[in-house]
């Protein structure tokens, strides 16, 4: 039998430290360590592994709880990929478009927004921040220096970093360790906290001296390799990690079910079978729509294709997908669907069409 002291698990005797699959346990290293959601790239609700289009907008949601960011469109691929390290089944790659010149304000992004819930007890902002260390697996076809930044929400406290890639196509391990910031607002509820920017190519006025604590809005390292830069030049990144210490520890691998329920706090797809409604009118169907867990906030709700419904006497499907009003909560949500024809008065109506990939309701409280 094994007590816990000290942090870390000892013997029954209470001498000899106990490891397990090799590493001390201790309450930075167990589980719950990693900040970051979806590190392994294997969650991908809204694109199933398909490439993401980057040709219009600012920005653009990929593999779950990872978006990419950009001030120019179509310079750049993303999709998930099944090239990856040992020990992963899973990446995003990255691919250059052109080759395009970096513009002093302009960025080219991949990012991840984490939740204040999941980073109050670093205490950034405080006297008693706690130092953090950042790791990942990359691979390029570029070699050299490569940039990144940890900013607050506001994005006017920064910490721009820097890595090399040695070896091209090759998969490398990085790490990277970071001192607590003891200044600048960090959520600590649940708005967004950190950004983590990974730079795919950065202008000079958002570029900064890598190492140091900046009251600006820095989103990359002064100097780094663009990918964007180069035509047809690949980006692969997975295994990404953002824990307590200063030491990098083995990348956190959590059940595929608990992973898939972190995303789906932040956004969901539900089959058009989930959910029962009645008569709002004779063109609108008001239906119950159960969240499959407790969102972030109340969720925008969209929709993939027409819908089905069905009074078990008649089916009714919408002309065209449309979202009349709604009434969201964080646990579930009253929607008003439009564009039907003849619905009947005073009956129930069900969803139809079960597992269909082109009818499915989307909820999203992104950060």
């Amino acid at each position: 039998m094994s007590t816990i002291k000290a942090n870390a698990i000892l013997d029954a005797s209470g001498g000899n430290t106990v490891t397990i699959n090799g590493a001390t346990p201790t309450a930075y290293n167990t589980m719950g360590k990693n900040r970051i959601i979806n590190g392994a790239m294997e969650i991908d609700q809204r694109n199933a592994g398909a490439s993401v289009s980057t040709s219009s907008g600012s920005g653009v949601w990929t593999v779950d709880r990872w978006i990419a960011q950009y001030n120019n469109t179509s310079k750049f691929t993303i999709q998930q990929s099944s090239t990856a390290p040992e020990g992963f089944t899973k990446s995003v790659l990255i691919t250059s478009s052109a080759a395009t010149s970096v513009g002093s304000g302009d960025y080219y992004l991949f990012s991840q927004r984490i939740e204040g819930f999941n980073t109050s007890d670093l205490g950034f902002g405080t006297a008693n921040a706690k130092t953090i260390t950042v790791s990942f697996w990359v691979r390029s076809s570029l070699t050299g220096t490569f940039g990144c930044s940890l900013t607050n929400d506001a994005q006017v406290r920064s910490y721009p970093f820097t890595y090399t890639i040695s070896s091209a196509d090759t998969w490398e391990k990085k790490t990277v360790t970071i001192a607590g910031d003891t200044t600048g607002t960090w959520a600590t509820n649940n708005a967004c906290s950190f950004k983590l920017w990974f730079g795919l190519g950065v202008g000079s006025s958002l570029s900064g001296t890598a190492g140091s604590w900046a009251g600006t809005q820095y989103l990359g390292a002064t100097g780094a390799t663009s990918v964007v830069g180069t035509s047809g030049a690949t980006f692969y990144i997975t295994g990404v990690q953002l824990e307590v210490g200063s030491v990098s520890t083995e990348f956190e691998r959590r059940p595929y079910g608990t992973e898939l329920a972190l995303c789906q706090r932040y956004y969901q797809t539900i089959s058009a079978a989930m959910g029962v409604g009645n008569y709002y009118s004779s063109a609108q169907i008001q239906a119950v729509i159960p969240h499959l867990c407790t969102m972030r906030s109340a969720p925008s709700i969209g929709y993939t294709g027409a819908l089905n419904f069905t009074d078990s006497q008649s089916n009714f499907t919408q002309s065209s997908g449309n979202v009349s009003s709604t009434q969201a909560a964080t646990e579930g949500s009253m929607v008003v669907f439009g564009n039907f024809s003849g619905v009947t008065g005073f009956r129930p109506y069900y969803f139809t069409s079960p597992n269909s990939s082109n009818r499915l309701i989307t909820l999203s409280a992104e950060l």
